[in-house]
This record gives C-alpha cells, structure tokens and sequence, in this order.
C-alpha cells in the first residue's frame, strides 16, 4: 500500500520559487515517500528529528537545500511535506 504525500501551506508557497534541478529532486523524493515510506537512509544527510519528523539534504555545497517531512498518520500512511529550502532557514 503506498503513502500519501500532502504539502503545507509553506511548502507549497516555497516550492515554485526553488531552482528546477532542486524541484525535480524533490519531486523524485516525494514519489520515493509515495513508494516506499517516510524514512530514507539512503538519502543524503538523511536524519530522523523525532519519532514522526524526518529531513534530507537535497543539494549539498552552499546553498544546501533541505527537505523536511512528518508522518502525520502511520495507519492510513499520512505525510506531510513541511519545508523545503535553503537549510539557514530549515525549521528544525
């Protein structure tokens, strides 16, 4: 059974404004959570934040750019994607 990905508000207003090479790896990234669940250890930098929050280098070098992602729901296989963006203002 696969995951549902949704967005929030803030991510879905910083999303148009990233470059498109981090668009399309972030949309590669979502598609994976999709497939096969919120944790991603073969992702780089990927880190759990907590029992449910999870985040990922999606660029590395300066800036790095960073995703970050909670499991709102394990029974009904829930995520939301919260930030993606610049890892200075990455909230964690």
């Amino acid at each position: 059974m696969e995951w549902t990905v949704t967005l929030s508000r803030k991510a879905k207003k910083s999303i148009p404004l990233l470059p498109q090479n981090i668009r399309k790896t972030l949309a590669f990234l979502i598609k994976e959570i999709e497939l096969t669940g919120p944790v991603k250890g073969t992702w780089p930098n990927y880190s759990k934040l907590g029992k449910t929050r999870h985040h990922c280098h999606l660029k590395k070098g300066n800036p790095t750019y960073v995703a970050v992602w909670e499991v709102i729901d394990k029974e009904i296989r829930l995520v939301e994607m919260q930030y993606a963006g610049t890892h200075e203002k990455a909230p964690y």
